[in-house]
């Protein structure tokens, strides 16, 4: 089983340093993380109703069914980076703008069983994406949004992401994903 080691600074932008912090300095197995993660998502999507997902803490906001799509279009663009990157495409790659994603997702009109299905199909395909690459693609670099980044350090900024999101869901929209550890 390929192991994927916590990411050294310099394999990522300064910008991810604060969502990694999140992640636990004892975590060494990031694939069981992704897998727990993704199960505590599906299990608190199952446990909401569809009301809930159009909730907003504040004016202005992302509704909670918006947070979920937001999570499920950042973990596709971690792959995609990944694979780009594993691929040893050399091009680097853009930016997102993570409102405008949002605002075009139509994540917010969708059902919560539409989005624990995606959720799930998205997690599955990418932990079988993350455990066919070899060591050799684990440690390429590639540029993405103007700096660094390694296959190696996606799984981790995909559960450091999630996990900030979670949080966010938890202390300001008051909903639990049983099993998610706080940081």
């Amino acid at each position: 089983m390929l192991r994927y080691s916590r990411p050294a600074s310099d394999e990522y932008r300064e910008y991810f340093a604060t969502y990694l912090r999140q992640l636990a300095d004892d975590q060494h197995d990031i694939m069981a993380l992704l897998r727990e993660q993704g199960l505590a998502v599906l299990s608190g999507l199952k446990r909401m109703d569809d009301n809930q997902l159009v909730h907003r803490y504040e004016a202005g906001k992302w509704t909670v069914g918006e947070v979920i799509g937001h999570l499920i279009d950042t973990e596709r663009l971690f792959a995609f980076r990944a694979l780009w990157i594993a691929r040893g495409s050399a091009a680097p790659q853009p930016g997102m703008d993570e409102n405008g994603w949002a605002a075009t997702s139509n994540a917010g009109r969708r059902s919560r069983k539409e989005l624990w299905k995606e959720h799930h199909v998205t997690r599955t395909n990418h932990l079988y994406l993350l455990r066919s690459f070899d060591d050799e693609a684990i440690a390429r670099r590639g540029i993405v949004d103007g700096g660094p980044l390694t296959v190696n350090a996606v799984p981790w900024l995909m559960a450091a992401h999630e996990r900030h999101h979670l949080n966010v869901l938890r202390e300001r929209y008051g909903i639990d994903f049983p099993g998610q550890v706080a940081p």
